[in-house]
């Protein structure tokens, strides 16, 4: 109570409370109290003073998920799978650019050939791992060796560039550092695997792939950036170098890889989350694991939804399905009761099946991810995704 008192402003004190008009007052700030101040006054509607910055913050705040949008995407049909067709010459490759503004950009996006195989590419690559451990043998191409290769590289960066003393608890400056050496070094590393006939396809490519590990100047890291990685797959599927058969491999090497250096960045560099719902998202930085990991449980015969609350099976399992390695990290980094930070992960755990969660997970990326401006406002078409 003390420091109640020692602020000033005008608290009703002593006042005759039989006077006939009692003044107009406000709340304190402070205390809770009412003043003699009065309140501001409603002003003019916000669009009335100015109209609403063209700017969209990219974080989200950190409110329930409104009951509408729960029932739109219980509603909505489940994504389907989709062939990607491969691109054919003559090519006319060119600078990527951001196109959507508004919900009505979102809509023309979600309506258009390339939106629609965008997300049955995702669709396909769960397919692809549908009851398979991580460590199954699966072929592994080329190109695929290459890659995982140069996410080694990337990884093994993280090493080189430590992280440096500063008061700041989130986003290391260091991360500019290795942020940086990525982007400088991206074209060369695509050249590990493009054939000579796709040279100059590296003008389109590597914007995908500079913007797949997290935003340099705000030292954060989020579902959009997880989404351009999945584009810089899904052009590479355009351009024939990744085919179906590569699907398997690319989640159980390629994405497992990628994951695995992302963790690093956002424990060594204390990456922030980007766009990130607070306790009412499905995770701070990822959705595409989980997306990929209930695929890989539909059908098993003892691991169920519920079974993410067996520390057992967390230990001995986390490292061949990636649902589970999503939920040891999220039980790792977080402290206190799994249900209040991550009440999402635990609704989900009541549902029967693997199946329901899958095609849940698939519809709600859809609605939380791909249809949101604040994420797709950064997202990036060119010749090989058209803005049609």
């Amino acid at each position: 109570m003390e420091n109640c008192q020692q602020h000033h402003h005008h608290h009703l004190q002593n006042q005759d409370t039989s006077s006939a008009s009692p003044p107009i007052t406000g709340t304190c700030c402070k205390c809770g109290g009412p003043t003699t101040f009065p309140p501001p006054p409603p002003g003019p509607a916000f669009s009335e003073i100015s109209p609403p910055p063209t700017y969209r913050p990219i974080r989200a705040p950190a409110v329930p998920p409104d009951p509408d949008s729960k029932r739109a995407i219980v509603l909505a049909p489940v994504p389907q799978s989709q062939k990607v067709p491969v691109a054919q010459p003559p090519y006319t490759f060119q600078s990527p650019a951001k196109r959507i503004h508004s919900p009505d950009d979102i809509r023309r996006f979600h309506e258009s050939d390339s939106g629609k195989n965008f997300i049955g590419f995702v669709v396909a690559l769960s397919e692809s791992i549908r009851g398979h451990k991580i460590s199954d043998p699966c072929p592994e191409s080329h190109t695929l060796t290459a890659i995982v290769s140069i996410l080694e590289t990337l990884t093994q960066w993280v090493d080189e560039i430590p992280p440096v003393q500063q008061s700041a608890r989130y986003g290391n400056i260091a991360y500019r550092t290795w942020h940086q050496k990525m982007s400088d070094s991206a074209e060369s590393l695509m050249l590990r695997f493009l054939p000579e006939n796709l040279k100059s396809v590296t003008i389109e490519i590597v914007p995908y792939f500079t913007d797949s590990f997290g935003n340099s100047s705000r030292i954060d890291y989020g579902t959009g950036h997880e989404t351009n990685f999945a584009a810089w797959l899904y052009c590479l599927a355009r351009l024939g170098l990744i085919s179906e058969e590569d699907y398997q491999a690319v989640i159980s090497r390629v994405f497992v890889k990628y994951l695995e250096l992302m963790r690093k960045l956002q424990l060594v560099y204390c990456l922030e989350p980007a766009g990130s719902h607070g306790v009412w998202g499905l995770d701070d930085y990822h959705f595409l694991p989980f997306i990929f990991g209930s695929s890989q449980l539909i059908d098993h015969r003892y691991m169920k939804p519920k079974s993410i609350h067996n520390q057992d099976i967390l230990e001995n399992f986390s490292n061949e399905y990636l649902y589970l390695g999503c939920i040891a990290f999220v039980k790792k980094v977080k402290k206190g009761l799994f249900a209040e930070h991550s009440p999402m992960l635990d609704d989900i755990s009541v549902v029967p099946n693997w199946n329901k969660v899958n095609s849940g997970l698939l519809k709600m990326y859809k609605a939380e991810v791909l249809e949101k401006v604040p994420i797709m406002q950064h997202f990036l078409f060119g010749s090989l995704i058209k803005w049609e």
